[in-house]
């Protein structure tokens, strides 16, 4: 079955103009060609589309299913073209859970101000790769090195790691914790787009996991007090919640920011992202 695109929009056309000349008006075409354009598309579905008078021109019942269709498809066409006409005047950062922490109002404002023939649009996809395997975004904001050769990134910066539990937890009183005070908790972890694993601790003394795949579950969780989580800094400036409180964790390492691309497709303004990220990070 071939179905042409020329063929939806000449049916679609004969429904919003009423007849078959209002309809070659429309298309730039004659009213023979619209007549042998819709007769291809009936035969193509093997179904009668249109009931035709010498006064009317009206949808059959599968007529109609097929006219709402055919605005669908046609408008995803559009929507199609619009993207690719758009080149590069648009750059998509994804990210999984928080962005860039604190220095995201930041980085949207200089962005603006000094790339302005470049809207920059943050995309939340909680996915190993923040939506770039997807093709969601054209750069992803990662806290983890992506091992497929597909992709390349650069470190921007480096975020302390930080513990989120009950603020009726008895540690939630410390100033900051350490590795061990955690090891008899149950740490509630995203393996997929996750930063900590129970390998962080020694072994022996690794705390028992379960396992959340989005942010608001990890936080009611948390909230509960049934059990502790462990992320980046930029966590506790993007999600802020009551009964929940964020303390560091003096001996854990810190949490390196990348910032990835497609190797055989980089955004032009890749680099600018890159130098814009770092400065940021650097409290430039």
């Amino acid at each position: 079955m071939d179905v042409e695109l020329r063929q939806l929009r000449c049916l679609v056309a004969i429904v919003d103009e009423g007849t078959f000349t209002d309809a070659a008006v429309a298309l730039g075409v004659s009213q023979a060609a619209v007549s042998r354009t819709l007769a291809s598309l009936e035969r193509a579905l093997g179904v009668r589309l249109l009931r035709r008078t010498s006064r009317e021109v009206t949808p059959t019942a599968t007529g109609m299913r097929v006219v709402v269709q055919a605005r669908r498809v046609l408008g995803e066409v559009n929507d199609l073209v619009r993207e690719a006409a758009s080149g590069h005047s648009i750059l998509r950062i994804g990210y999984a859970w928080s962005a860039v922490g604190r220095h995201t109002p930041a980085f949207q404002r200089r962005w603006a101000r000094t790339h302005p023939e470049t809207d920059l649009h943050l995309v939340r996809v909680n996915s190993a790769t923040a939506g770039l395997a997807e093709g969601t975004c054209d750069l992803s904001v990662v806290r983890n090195s992506l091992e497929d050769r597909r992709f390349d990134g650069a470190i921007v910066g480096l975020e302390r790691r930080l513990c989120a539990l009950s603020a009726e937890d008895p540690l939630a009183a410390h100033r900051e914790l350490r590795l061990a005070d955690l090891s008899d908790r149950v740490l509630l972890i995203d393996r997929r787009t996750g930063t900590t694993t129970p390998e962080l601790w020694p072994p022996g003394s690794r705390p028992v996991t379960e396992e959340t795949h989005d942010v608001d579950d990890w936080l009611n969780v948390i909230s509960s007090g049934r059990c502790v989580g462990m992320t980046a800094e930029s966590t506790a400036h993007q999600y802020p919640r009551p009964g929940v409180v964020y303390r560091p964790v003096s001996d854990a390492e810190p949490i390196a920011v990348r910032l990835t691309w497609w190797r055989d497709d980089p955004h032009p303004k890749t680099q600018a992202a890159i130098e814009l990220l770092t400065a940021l990070y650097r409290g430039d």
